[in-house]
């Protein structure tokens, strides 16, 4: 089947009755342009969040299976009213959950990972000239149980149906209008990038940029799906994620911040084989992912052990830690949520010495204490006080000239 086209549209896309009718003519729009339109949509607004305080207040520890129950009627909301809004304007369309166009996954709730998808049911309605509205983050375990995507679960699923529907392009909507240097929020003269590699991307949404989410990133790698994110507010290009070959050499491509960031510390762990494996093997059992690891020197036979998660695992990181911490004769567990990661990408990066010598010097101009370093071949990624993240994340960002050119850093008294 040609011409398909996948559109994924956010939360904030979908906030209002207003927007979810701007939607429906940017969608009837893409279909009269000769497209057969697959459509993703997140809950409307901050449903899911208002749905989560609702859960709480019933329940401190509700359980994982009902939780997803709960949170995927705000997917199933949005497809609705979006249907309605699209029949409106005198388009066929059917709105389908996650159940009902059969994106299979594991039975691992609110981290669930889509392992099939059945394309036959949004086959058949494409090639009845319908429109196709697809529920974003959830799908179905083989025991049949609703399940849900995690945190940028709606990306996932668009970009799966592009992979395996082979679509021309799979867009991606959002408040903003593509990927910046930075977060245009927080740096207001953050440059907007007309081209960024698949590598970059991923490293950029890893680290804490809220554009994309890594998975979403790492299946369009995988399975060469043609992303291209833009604003659903305005005519913008956007920018297109692209083969590393196709963008130019630029040694920083963009700074990040991550403050939904924890670091843990494992004191006093005895220096013995196997100690590491015990720890992060049963983190990984319980699908947490860790992000930094240092272990320290040895003294006096022993280590201390730090790594980092993000905030919303810290509370199942401190039961695991604590129930290992006698088993393996480990003095104490020490959190910090007072942290946050800056970090610097580029597909340049790993061919200079001078990109860290700058960004560290930057760090040390603001008086910034650096707690923990990380490298790989296209960032630099550090830890450092929370308090002065953002004013770090200016800083380097003018410093490295990823800023427009009427730009004026103002330094901030905290």
């Amino acid at each position: 089947m040609k011409n398909i086209v996948v559109q994924k549209y956010g939360g904030s896309s979908v906030g209002s009755i207003d927007r979810i009718k701007n939607v429906a003519k940017q969608v009837v729009k893409a279909k009269h342009e000769n497209n057969k339109v697959v459509v993703v949509v997140s809950a409307m607004g901050n449903t899911t969040n208002e749905l989560i305080e609702k859960a709480i207040k019933i329940n401190k520890n509700p359980s994982s299976r009902e939780m997803d129950m709960l949170l995927s009627t705000g997917e199933q909301m949005s497809i609705a009213l979006l249907a309605m809004a699209i029949q409106e304007l005198n388009e066929d369309v059917i709105s389908l959950n996650g159940y009902q166009c059969k994106i299979i996954t594991d039975d691992k709730h609110k981290k669930a990972r889509i392992s099939d998808i059945d394309t036959t049911r949004i086959k058949n309605e494409l090639q009845k000239g319908k429109i196709v509205i697809v529920a974003g983050f959830q799908g179905v375990s083989q025991n049949n149980d609703i399940t849900t995507l995690g945190r940028g679960g709606s990306d996932t699923t668009a970009v799966a149906l592009a992979a395996i529907l082979n679509a021309t392009k799979c867009e991606i909507y959002t408040d903003v209008d593509g990927v910046y240097t930075s977060d245009p929020r927080i740096v207001k003269g953050a440059k907007l990038l007309e081209k960024i590699s698949y590598d970059e991307m991923l490293e950029l949404a890893s680290l804490g940029a809220k554009v994309l989410h890594p998975r979403c990133v790492e299946l369009a790698r995988k399975y060469n799906v043609a992303l291209v994110v833009k604003s659903s507010f305005n005519e913008c290009k956007g920018t297109e994620v692209v083969e590393v070959n196709k963008v130019e050499n630029v040694l920083v491509r963009g700074v990040s911040l991550d403050e939904k960031i924890a670091k843990v510390s494992i004191l006093e762990v005895p220096d013995e084989p196997g100690i590491s494996y015990q720890l992060f093997d049963i983190l990984s059992k319980y699908n947490i992912q860790v992000d930094m690891i240092i272990q320290n020197v040895n003294r006096e036979n022993v280590n201390d052990i730090s790594f980092t998660v993000n905030t919303e695992d810290l509370k199942e990181v401190q039961r695991i830690s604590n129930e290992l911490k006698d088993k393996i004769n480990a003095k104490d567990i020490v959190t910090d949520e007072s942290v946050s990661k800056i970090s610097v990408v580029g597909i340049g990066i790993s061919g200079s010495s001078n990109v860290a010598s700058a960004f560290f010097r930057n760090l040390y101009e603001l008086g910034v204490n650096i707690q923990m370093i990380s490298t790989s071949e296209i960032k630099i990624s550090c830890i450092i006080d929370k308090k002065k993240g953002r004013e770090a994340l200016e800083y380097v960002n003018q410093k490295f000239r990823l800023c427009s050119d009427n730009y004026v850093f103002e330094e901030k008294v905290v």
